[in-house]
């Protein structure tokens, strides 16, 4: 089956596919040094559960990246990836001016990708987005094979950064 017709396996990266615990020392501070916590994630340790996921899932879906770290972060975040073994797959990050909480950027992009495919599962450890992708109908794995962070849950609503 070729990539455009199998369905959609979307796969958020911290905290599911990318371990930033080393870095969210950067977010408890204030003020909040962002410079510094996206410049540490390509020394992120790769969370086992989440890869082997993705890598299983690539086997009947096209694997998809839908993140909130901002666009200026793809160069590291693609290089990461690939250094992970991860599939190759199309990537949604957030416009760098964009500081809306994920639940809202990641429900655009996810409603879009629905459009066009079937997006068989969205695999993230935000609850937030986990609730909105569920009541809107989509399949979700809640990533909880890592401490959840309370300064990255209240950036992610407050500052709409990741």
């Amino acid at each position: 089956m070729t990539d455009h017709l199998r369905p959609l396996a979307v796969f958020d990266l911290d905290g599911t596919l990318a371990d930033s615990a080393h870095r969210q020392r950067f977010l408890e501070r204030r003020p909040r040094d962002w410079n510094a916590f996206f410049a540490a994630a390509p020394q992120d340790p790769p969370l086992a559960e989440g890869v082997a996921l993705a890598l299983s899932s690539a086997r009947e879906c096209e694997v998809v990246y839908l993140t909130g770290r901002p666009e200026k972060c793809r160069r590291d975040t693609v290089a990461w990836l690939a250094a992970q073994g991860l599939p190759e797959g199309r990537m949604w990050m957030r416009r760098d001016n964009d500081r809306r909480p994920a639940r809202q950027t990641k429900m655009e992009v996810l409603g879009r990708l629905a459009r066009d495919r079937e997006v068989r599962v969205l695999v993230d450890d935000d609850a937030l987005v986990c609730d909105a992708a569920e009541e809107a109908g989509f399949t979700v794995v809640r990533a909880r094979w890592t401490a959840a962070s309370p300064a990255l849950k209240d950036a992610q609503e407050r500052d709409g950064r990741t």
